[in-house]
């Protein structure tokens, strides 16, 4: 055997190496793209695809058959609509990852100091479990403007009632031709210092009189003494009917709590409030003539709350929902990251003097800074596609001023406006803005993986 020979022989496995290997390769990315293969059909037939159409949808009109070129990008920075939705989509990116980043910042760290944590922790993650739908329900029933159906308008009227009071008879009026009414809804009359005085007053339902109403026949009866100003307020109103108009009927009731002034040359000289019966008196006036005044805080409706839904409002009352749902999931990622910081860092501080606001501005916040980063973009990415919340919470009559982005451009498109060119033009814009977002937030993932 020669010495080639024998070289060939041992160089013919060492060939023969690369070749099964390659096949192996191949076999696995083969059964890679397999795996795959159902996932990129289903991204490409409900993402790719409708971006692509959509992108050339927007370029035809609104049935679809004309090529319009850029008029609809044109129109859609000239409707006052859109302009308001954009408006209003500022005020969400601006507002709410901010508030809920920095609400998930505060309760993180304060949880930590809480002996029952995990609990608090999932009492505060608990509406990330409530469909949007049904947290807009919520919502819409809770900011209702009636006190008897809104929980927050109820509050609201408590607190304002407990320090303001409120008026006993909303809806009473005085007796036409009896008692005379001023353009601020007073009423008035004319009595002198020794007069006893009747104030007769209709629309008020002998249900909504106070408990301790009494019959004003007595009090009607009582002379006043020299330097007195007597009267009765009372309802001029008999259960059962009869009775005469202006007259005192034994079965009349006085109206309590009814406040009421001696004005004399524009100026109040006397005020009181009627008793049970409805009796008042004035003592001690000098002699002359007086205008007995009913003022207009004794009729002023109910306090009805605040409109929250109103067009003023209606945005910052969605913010809030949206806040109840979200605070939660922050609180959870940085409470996360918060785990992670080095302990002897913290520990340092305090044994050099630093006290917890110190230790919490300088130390957790810095190092906490790429945690509260991502947590930031991701809600700014959430809240451009924000559309249940606002469509279900807000009334129709204020849609317009509250309506986003993502709800303009389905009214645009197919709750009324029937133009799909451009709705697709504001999806297109609505791509736009959001992209930038997942380019940092994946860059950031990356950055952190390295």
């Amino acid at each position: 055997m020669t010495a080639t020979t024998a070289l060939k022989r041992q160089a013919a496995p060492r060939a023969a190496g690369p070749a099964p290997a390659r096949r192996g390769r191949r076999r696995g990315r083969l059964i890679a793209l397999l795996f795959v293969l159902p996932a990129l059909l289903l991204l490409g037939a409900l993402v790719v695809y409708p971006v692509l159409f959509s992108v050339g949808r927007s370029f035809f009109d609104a049935s679809g058959t004309r090529f319009v070129g850029g008029a609809n990008y044109t129109e859609m920075f000239r409707d006052p609509a859109t302009l308001k939705a954009i408006r209003n989509t500022t005020i969400w990116v601006v507002v709410a990852p901010a508030l809920l980043t920095g609400l998930g910042l505060i309760l993180a760290v304060l949880v930590e100091k809480v002996r029952w944590a995990t609990a608090f922790k999932l009492l505060l993650f608990m509406p990330m479990a409530v469909s949007f739908l049904a947290a807009g329900i919520i919502f819409r029933l809770a900011y209702d403007e009636d006190p008897d159906k809104g929980v927050l308008n109820a509050a609201v009227v408590s607190v304002h009632d407990a320090f303001q009071g409120t008026s006993t008879y909303p809806t009473a009026r005085g007796r036409t031709g009896l008692l005379t009414q001023d353009r601020d809804g007073s009423y008035r009359t004319t009595a002198s210092a020794g007069d006893t005085v009747t104030l007769p007053m209709v629309g008020v339902l002998p249900k909504d009189l106070p408990r301790d109403a009494a019959p004003a026949r007595t009090a009607a009866g009582r002379k006043a003494a020299p330097g007195e100003l007597r009267g009765v307020v009372y309802l001029d109103f008999t259960p059962g009917g009869g009775g005469k108009q202006g007259a005192v009927d034994p079965e009349e009731s006085g109206l309590p709590g009814m406040t009421v002034q001696a004005v004399r040359d524009g100026r109040t000289v006397a005020s009181t409030t009627t008793a049970a019966d409805g009796s008042f008196r004035f003592p001690g006036l000098e002699r002359g003539s007086y205008t007995v005044k009913l003022p207009e805080s004794n009729f002023a409706p109910p306090y009805q709350g605040i409109s929250w839904l109103g067009p003023a409002l209606v945005t910052p009352a969605i913010i809030g929902a949206y806040l109840w749902i979200w605070t939660g999931f922050a609180m959870v990622l940085i409470g996360a990251g918060l785990s992670t910081l080095p302990r002897d860092a913290l520990e340092a501080a305090r044994m050099d003097g630093a006290n917890e606001w110190q230790i919490f501005r300088r130390i957790t916040v810095p190092l906490l800074a790429p945690v509260l980063t991502v947590v930031f973009v991701t809600l700014v990415i959430n809240v451009m596609k924000v559309f249940d919340l606002v469509y279900i919470i807000a009334p129709g009559p204020v849609q317009e001023d509250a309506t986003v982005l993502a709800t303009q451009m389905w009214l645009v498109s197919f709750g009324g406006g029937n133009d799909q060119g451009l709705g697709s033009a504001l999806g297109v814009l609505l791509l736009l803005l959001v992209i930038p977002a997942m380019v940092f937030n994946v860059r950031r993932f990356r950055q952190s993986q390295r």
